[in-house]
């Protein structure tokens, strides 16, 4: 079976910076990633789309190209395409490639498997038409497509950024609902030292409001009762805003208040966990290094908790320098010396989280969803039925797989999960932590009898 010094998992920023820094300090690295082409979801496709529409989606997205410059790399072996489905005892990960299953083994790994988008479950948002900002950027970077008559729905700095390009492109959103409040700003300031510290995310925010000033795009800001219209297909989008009902005609609403964690992987393999209030999610628990509580494991990037792009790349350096001294390839006062300026820096960039994260909280009327609102999709599971199974004396998530599949279907609890626990926290007046999560056990993505057949234990694609 094939062995390197290093696995990592995941080929967006935190896991290109792990790969080229490890490589760099002479580890022989295997980086595994489900995309045809390294980048992940903020720099997706940026090799090929870069000259195309960078104009477009801007300079922060084609910095990505730096990134991806270093991966062909003679200690890196880049497996495009691989879902990793299990992480096993010594280190093991199997995946997927092209209908045919296979195996690594590493003396360290290192997840960087980023961010979800929070869903956003709100009245008609299982609606055809409705998707998720984050899913609008996809189309835009890959296909180069954009949703047209379209409505932005939530919180937070991606609303501007997704709404910016869309002027840029020449369909600009018919409209931005916005949840945040005048109250969720005022409680920011307290944050304002650290906002300031992070002026350059400042300047550029306001740089994206003053296009969509000029564009003339409405914003309706502390936004509430908000749900989507239609019969077959998204029709309007209904809320209350400055006193006033609103209704605005469109064919699509993109969602967007958040992104969180993506933690499968890391509570597959029994990976500590604890709830953030700050940010409204449950984070792994981490040194500065990185290092979790399961010998030779190790996380970066948004995985660890959200920081944005530059911190992900960031914490993978950090991350590789830390299994570079343990793997002997460097002293503890080199790993410290190089380390220091990054810690530094990293600190600079997350300066700023605490201000946005209260700025721009989840919406609460989609932590908290209508009874008759859907929050599993997959099993078609509502907040109703979950609160009626903490009647019937549910405690948590796992058991709500019994009380009612949810949880069980194809991405395995990955966007009901928080509002699941949040569900059932507010039913037993208890907290997320006491509360829990949903039991991760691979596969942690779906493998079929086929990919195991066809398994190459010998051979990692």
């Amino acid at each position: 079976m094939t062995r390197r010094d290093l696995i990592v998992i995941g080929a967006g920023p935190a896991g290109m910076a792990a790969a080229a820094q490890a490589a760099g300090l002479g580890l022989t690295v295997t980086l595994l990633d489900e995309q045809q082409r390294p980048g992940g979801q903020i720099y997706r496709d940026v090799d090929r789309v870069a000259g195309k529409r960078g104009h477009i989606l801007g300079a922060d997205y084609t910095y990505g190209t730096t990134l991806t410059q270093a991966i062909p790399h003679p200690a890196i072996t880049h497996v495009s395409g691989a879902v990793v489905w299990s992480i096993e005892k010594g280190h093991r990960v199997s995946y997927s490639r092209d209908g045919r299953g296979a195996q690594v083994t590493g003396d360290r790994i290192i997840l960087a498997t980023g961010a979800l988008e929070r869903p956003m479950p709100l009245p008609g948002w299982t609606l055809p038409g409705v998707m998720t900002a984050g899913a609008a950027q996809i189309l835009l970077k890959q296909a180069g497509l954009l949703a047209r008559r379209a409505v932005l729905v939530g919180s937070g700095p991606l609303l501007y950024l997704i709404a910016a390009q869309m002027i840029r492109a020449g369909t600009p959103p018919l409209a931005l609902v916005e949840t945040q409040t005048r109250y969720d700003l005022l409680r920011a300031t307290r944050h304002l030292g650290g906002a300031l510290s992070g002026w350059a995310y400042l300047a550029k925010g306001m740089k994206l409001l003053g296009e969509i000033r000029r564009a003339r795009v409405p914003r309706y800001p502390g936004a509430t009762d908000i749900a989507v219209e239609g019969r077959e297909a998204t029709q309007a989008i209904t809320f209350h805003a400055a006193g006033r009902a609103h209704r605005i005609a469109c064919d699509t609403v993109l969602q967007h208040h958040g992104v969180v964690p993506n933690t499968q992987a890391a509570r597959s393999i029994g990976v500590t966990h604890r709830w953030s209030d700050m940010q409204q999610c449950f984070r792994p628990v981490l040194d500065e290094w990185g290092s979790t509580d399961v010998d030779g494991v190790l996380i970066a990037g948004d995985g660890a908790g959200i920081g944005g792009a530059k911190a992900a790349e960031i914490a993978g350096r950090i991350a590789a320098l830390k299994v570079a001294e343990e793997l002997a390839k460097m002293s503890r006062a080199e790993r410290d010396s190089q380390a220091a300026p990054l810690h530094r820096a990293l600190r600079r960039e997350l300066a700023i989280r605490p201000f946005l994260d209260t700025a721009y909280p989840p919406f609460r009327g989609a932590l908290a969803p209508a009874d008759t609102t859907i929050i599993c999709r997959c099993e078609e599971v509502s907040a109703g039925d979950i609160r009626g199974y903490a009647k019937l004396g549910c405690l948590g998530p796992n058991q709500t797989k019994a009380f009612g599949r949810a949880g069980m279907g194809p991405c395995q609890g990955r966007y009901c999960g928080l509002t699941v626990t949040a569900l059932l926290a507010e039913a037993h007046g208890g907290t997320p932590d006491t509360t829990g999560y949903y039991r991760i056990r691979p596969p942690i993505k779906p493998v079929t009898l086929g990919e195991l057949a066809a398994m190459d234990i010998e051979d990692e694609g």
